[in-house]
């Protein structure tokens, strides 16, 4: 019969992937948070002070901003893990069988 657990080195190499990964999550959902309930409701008054053509800054940032925002921070989740997932291994196969370099 095989022994599946995982070994010491797996053990280690999961733990420092999780905690990165749960970093960038965390990082990523406090920049979603101070764009979205931030800029778009404590901070509004402040930032009406500044306009974005004719509208106030505070009204732009709670409707088109943070929508803008947050594609960003979709796309930089997207790069972060991807260069997370080739730091420990854990990058997609190319999808024709070659081997990566």
């Amino acid at each position: 019969m095989e022994n599946n657990q995982p070994s010491h080195e797996d053990n280690e190499t999961s733990g420092g992937y999780r905690k990165s990964s749960l970093r960038i999550l965390f990082s990523l959902l406090s920049v979603w948070f101070i764009v979205s309930f931030g800029c778009g409701i404590l901070f509004r008054e402040t930032l009406d002070q500044f306009t974005i053509g004719t509208a106030p800054l505070g009204f732009w940032m709670a409707q088109q901003g943070s929508i803008i925002c947050f594609v960003l921070i979709l796309i930089a989740y997207a790069i972060l893990m991807g260069r997370l997932d080739k730091k420990y291994g854990y990058d997609e196969a190319p999808a024709n069988g070659e081997e990566t370099k």
